[in-house]
């Protein structure tokens, strides 16, 4: 079954994340989701891997959130989304994904309970 990491090469949690599956021994798809960021549907698919919502993977201290004129806590989760999807930079990084589950690398060991 297929890894993807949806990876940052310049986050120490997602390099120390992609180091940790390989030391494992597994080789995942990278996606660098800021040169071919996810699409609606796709972060859909994701929050429910995830069983998160899409605030829940948001990065807020990020400028593009501080500095956003909208209200992004008062959206709609469907807007939410399309924020994500518009504003990649504010995804929580990084996030492994085998089948049908996933899991955010902060810590990066936590990706470990989804790959057995």
């Amino acid at each position: 079954m297929t890894i993807d990491i949806y990876h940052n090469p310049r986050c120490s949690k997602s390099r120390q994340t992609l180091k940790l599956l390989r030391d494992r021994g597994y080789e995942p798809r990278i996606i660098e989701y800021l040169e071919t960021p996810p699409s609606v549907a796709e972060l859909e698919s994701l929050l429910q891997k995830l069983d998160l919502s899409p605030a829940d993977i948001m990065r807020t201290g990020e400028a593009a959130y501080k500095e956003s004129p909208h209200d992004i806590a008062a959206m709609t989760d469907d807007r939410k989304l399309q924020w994500l999807a518009d504003n990649p930079k504010v995804i929580q990084r990084p996030i492994v994904v085998h089948g049908n589950r996933a899991r955010v690398g902060r810590p990066p060991e936590s990706v470990l309970e989804i790959l057995s």
